[in-house]
């Protein structure tokens, strides 16, 4: 293994699968579902002592605009002080999110391995151990993917059909084609009979190569992506595409775009011969993946009592077997009960058989037609500047508890049609209110009047934390004019 290996990371989406935990404006992949560390951190540190190559330092992290900050601090948080962090305007599945990142990676012509930022891996030698096997035909000008070894007759996976050994190359072989996700009977039958894996969504391959395949597949894509890399611009860890150029790509993942073209393309040509594409090959991979789908998933995935439960927060389990409970905000206990899933949040809970979950994205759907924020986003929201949430509200009054990171500050504003009260309760302010500048610490208070220019800033090393009021006709987020702002938010909210 010579060449460098460039991380690229998928972390878009925003499934409801795992609501009320995960929302559209929190999606899984920035919530710390099995541990202290978030799924995308747990992603981006799963090459750290990586040894049979060198691993760059800096991830290309293509996600969108809503997610941008919480992205950046995750990361941060992480260690990774310098990411690349692209930001599609619109979702155009993997496809042209991966060929952003090729097109990026200049150096080198390096080895991309690109991982989705939502999926569990408990293996961590086992998955360093398939990324050198794949990395290594990668550099013979092959396009790999990462089959995972079925352990069960799973439903909810499409799959990968193997082929013929590749002589030395530790277990891959030939990429003989693909199977969407087949009925119970299909399924037990790929398990019987074998030859047949889970498909991860996982890739590794040359950048030139990918570029190479795309160009001769979805010549369109590439020039799409072109297009916004000419138009965009930088922003710090960011970088902005060109709107108008990216919504003209076409929507195609890396599988369709290229893979089963390959597979389904005419009689095969020997590896290296001038008139050959590139090989595609699939590398097994048995290292505790799941892609924590559902809760169901989630069950299975994490390690459970002696009665078989996996409880999360503040829980108590009585006479319950097979059931997954978890609390954010408040005690949950459980009685008598079997093969449950039982979610608490401060704002929503959820009660589903175990074996129901797959339906949850319909009931979402329901939510979301009466309590329409609560499909979207969680009571405590948060900001580049730290969070916010709501605590109490009535027709003409909102409570919130706003907590502000060191050193950060809220945007230059006003509101056209509410007041504010400011209580510190933990820290020192510094405050903007029209023409004057002071500072509170804690006990002390202000207010802020309609139309009055002001902003809320943390000097001190530790968080600030105060109770703000609000009074006025209307109390919604929308009712913010930006005068100035750190982020770069004036534009977009």
């Amino acid at each position: 293994m010579t060449a460098t290996i460039q991380p690229v990371i998928l972390a878009g989406g925003s499934g409801t699968r795992l609501w009320p935990v995960s929302r559209r404006s929190h999606p899984k992949q920035l919530l710390a579902l099995t541990g202290p560390r978030t799924l995308l951190q747990e992603t981006v540190l799963r090459l750290r002592g990586f040894g049979a190559g060198t691993v760059s330092p800096r991830p290309i992290v293509v996600t969108n605009e809503e997610y941008r900050f919480m992205v950046a601090g995750q990361l941060l948080e992480a260690g990774v002080t310098e990411p690349l962090i692209v930001l599609e305007p619109v979702g155009r599945s993997t496809a042209p999110a991966l060929t952003l990142a090729a097109l990026l990676a200049v150096e080198d012509d390096p080895v991309l391995l690109v991982m989705a930022s939502d999926h569990l891996i408990t293996d961590v030698p086992a998955f360093q151990a398939a990324v050198a096997a794949g990395a290594g035909q990668a550099e013979a000008g092959r396009l790999v993917t990462f089959g995972i070894v079925p352990d069960r007759p799973e439903t909810g996976y499409g799959y990968i059909r193997t082929g013929e050994p590749i002589p030395g190359a530790a277990g891959a072989c030939t990429l003989a084609g693909f199977a969407e996700k087949p009925d119970a009977a299909t399924a037990r039958r790929y398990l019987d009979t074998g030859g047949y894996l889970w498909n991860s969504g996982m890739f590794v391959m040359r950048r030139s190569v990918w570029l190479a395949a795309l160009e001769r597949s979805r010549p369109e894509i590439v020039a799409a992506c072109r297009a916004a890399l000419a138009g965009s611009r930088r922003d710090g860890l960011f970088l902005r595409l060109d709107r108008g150029a990216f919504e003209t790509c076409p929507s195609d993942s890396i599988d369709y775009a290229v893979m089963e073209r390959l597979v389904l393309s005419s009689k095969p040509v020997p590896a290296g011969h001038p008139a050959a594409g590139p090989a595609a090959v699939v590398v097994p991979l048995k290292a505790g993946w799941s892609d924590i789908g559902g809760w169901a998933a989630l069950w299975a995935a994490c390690p459970k009592d002696e009665d078989g439960n996996l409880a999360q927060g503040d829980v108590i389990l009585e006479e319950t077997r097979g059931t997954l409970a978890h609390s954010e905000s408040r005690l949950v206990a459980v009685l008598g009960v079997e093969d449950l899933v039982v979610i608490e949040t401060a704002d929503a809970v959820l009660v589903a058989g175990k074996d129901k979950t797959h339906d949850l994205k319909r009931l979402v759907a329901r939510v979301a037609e009466c309590h329409e924020d609560l499909a979207i986003a969680h009571r405590r929201v948060h900001r580049p500047w730290g969070c916010f949430e709501c605590i109490d509200r009535g027709e003409r009054f909102q409570v919130k508890r706003i907590v502000v990171s060191p050193g950060a500050s809220l945007s230059l504003q006003l509101h056209r049609r509410r007041a504010e009260h400011w209580v510190v309760v933990q820290g020192t302010a510094e405050v903007t209110c029209g023409p004057e500048m002071f500072r509170l610490r804690e006990d002390e208070s202000t207010y802020v009047p309609v139309n009055t220019p002001h902003r809320l800033t943390n000097p001190g090393p530790d968080l600030l934390e105060i109770i703000e009021v609000q009074s006025g006709d209307y109390l919604g987020e929308d009712d913010i004019v930006r005068l100035d702002d750190t982020y770069g938010r004036l534009e977009d909210g």
